[in-house]
């Protein structure tokens, strides 16, 4: 019965996720919920396993239908790959909620900032000159921070390759795809060394990710950069009140 309600969670969190990120804001939460007494890191890299599923099946969806600028999203993978390692690695032996005040302040910014800009991420622009070693650096950054804790990181990566690469939302949607499967590739690798992975409840949940992955991907690429711009927002909405309510609670 509990198996049978975290796939449920991940057929949501995989629909979500593929359009404008925060799977993580479903997925995560049903299994702390779900699994009260388990240790954090055996579901978070349960959660992981689920997570590179969906997500590696919705970048199969958008490969050669929506421009991925190669020349930066790769390296941006390379770096968030490395910095993932290390983050998971970290997260067997910190507690994630160090990070939960500043996650917190980042999100009400993002937020604020696309509400407020209506022509952000509305059409293709030129990039910024430095945007590859910018796409690098938040890679890196992002890639430890989605190993170490992880909530938004997705959200994170869309609204960074908007403002560093200037694509639209669904051009940055099927980017940070990309990066997110290296990122959940190298923290499946850490938590999997420590022994920290449930792989009766994970592949399961995988299989319902793909399920909602691809029923997500195919609503991003019907609908177009509004609809995700949208859904974005909300996403971001939603993850802020959560961990804010959260922190003061």
């Amino acid at each position: 019965m509990l198996v049978a309600l975290a796939c449920s969670a991940a057929f949501l969190a995989g629909l979500v996720d593929a359009v404008a990120g925060g799977g993580g804001l479903i997925q995560l939460p049903a299994l702390l919920v779900l699994f009260p007494e388990a240790a954090v890191p055996d579901l978070l890299g349960t959660n992981k396993v689920a997570s590179i599923a969906g997500t590696a099946a919705a970048v199969r969806r958008y490969l050669g239908v929506v421009p991925i600028p190669w020349r930066a999203v790769g390296p941006a993978a390379v770096a968030a790959f490395a910095g993932s390692f290390g983050g998971a690695r970290l997260a067997t032996h910190l507690p994630a909620d160090l990070m939960r005040p500043a996650v917190i302040v980042l999100l009400a910014g993002v937020a604020a900032f696309t509400f407020l800009r209506k022509d952000f991420g509305a059409q293709v622009r030129e990039p910024h000159p430095s945007s590859v070693l910018g796409a690098v650096l938040m890679g890196g950054a992002l890639g430890a921070y989605d190993g170490f804790f992880g909530p938004g990181t997705g959200s994170f990566l869309l609204f960074g390759f908007i403002g560093l690469l200037g694509l639209d939302f669904l051009g940055a949607s099927a980017s940070s795809k990309v990066v997110n499967v290296a990122t959940n590739l190298a923290a499946i690798l850490a938590f999997a060394w420590a022994g920290h992975i449930w792989w009766t409840t994970a592949l399961p949940m995988a299989a319902c990710n793909i399920a909602g992955s691809q029923v997500g991907s195919r609503l991003a690429l019907a609908k177009g950069a509004p609809f995700v711009r949208r859904l974005f927002l909300s996403v971001v909405l939603v993850l802020l009140g959560r961990m804010t309510w959260e922190a003061l609670r």
